[in-house]
């Protein structure tokens, strides 16, 4: 194993994971026979190979390691591993933030946050990591109408918190595509509209985001079924890219190759659809000066 221990938990999780699979597979086993071998529930195994576990247990991974017979340096890498989910925690696990982050957003941070590139395409909304404070306001009490104005508040902070990514030491790659609609749809009135728009364009003059609009005279698309975005890890890493899907109801990540590839034949077809990034910026303008 050459990949190092790095600090993120969730990008430990997600190693580990792919680590233990990939150890299995070589193995012969199917994860039918460790789990009976284990007397563990099939569930457990799933989590621990896809990441999903917020933390850990080092003895399940040595338990692992002793039926697939690993090499002593090769336990280790994965017994630190576990290690780190035991003992750190990605910052949106912490107070205050903690209570108000469902597991879909706590999905979608935690992978962003290990990501070297995410290839996007937003069908009706303003994408996370491009909204204004009250463009995220008015959308969590549209959405949580139930919650208090303090809970709002969180969820605008963890939200701006997370756009961070853009502008780290090293900052995402972000490519996104989307629908004219979320120009035109007017999300809290004309003055936050306006000011969304324009922070759209602002975002879109950094050096690592590529943003494109594709126009209804586009016509049909692949991708009009549904947003989507393909997540892009950094190459030490040796983790292979996801599909994160997202609804109203659930979430959920796709990491077969085939799958993985029709969401990036779709997303190429995207770019190639929509106009480039000047045309689209101009598609952004025009909408604000119509507002």
């Amino acid at each position: 194993m050459t990949v190092r221990q790095p600090a993120s938990p969730t990008l430990c999780r997600l190693q580990l994971g792919s680590e233990l699979r990939r150890i299995r597979q070589k193995k012969g086993m199917t994860s039918t026979q460790v789990v009976k071998k284990l007397i563990w529930s099939p569930s457990k195994l799933t989590r621990l190979e896809t990441g999903e576990n917020v933390t850990v247990e080092p003895a399940d991974v040595m338990a692992l390691c002793q039926i697939y017979e690993v090499d002593e340096e090769t336990a280790e890498q994965l017994k630190e591993y576990a290690a780190v989910t035991k003992t750190k925690r990605d910052w949106w696990e912490a107070m205050p933030f903690r209570p108000v982050i469902g597991p879909g957003p706590k999905a979608i941070h935690g992978l962003e946050s290990s990501a070297a590139s995410l290839n996007a395409y937003n069908s009706e909304w303003v994408p996370g990591l491009f909204q204004t404070a009250e463009y995220i306001r008015t959308l969590h009490r549209h959405s949580h109408g139930h919650s208090s104005e303090e809970d709002i508040e969180c969820m605008v902070e963890l939200r701006q918190k997370r756009q961070n990514v853009l502008r780290q030491e090293l900052p995402l790659r972000f490519a996104v595509v989307v629908n004219e609609a979320v120009l035109l749809r007017q999300v809290g009135g004309r003055a936050v509209m306006k000011a969304q728009l324009a922070r759209m364009i602002e975002e879109a003059s950094a050096p690592n985001i590529d943003l494109q609009v594709v126009p209804f005279k586009a016509g049909l698309y692949r991708a009009m079924n549904g947003p989507f975005t393909i997540i892009h890890f950094r190459e030490e890493s040796a983790l292979k890219p996801i599909v994160y899907l997202e609804n109203l109801a659930d979430h959920w990540v796709l990491r077969r190759s085939s799958d993985v590839e029709l969401y990036e034949e779709a997303f190429n077809e995207l770019r190639a659809l929509a106009p480039g990034p000047q045309e689209s910026l101009n598609l952004i303008t025009k909408a604000m000066k119509e507002l």
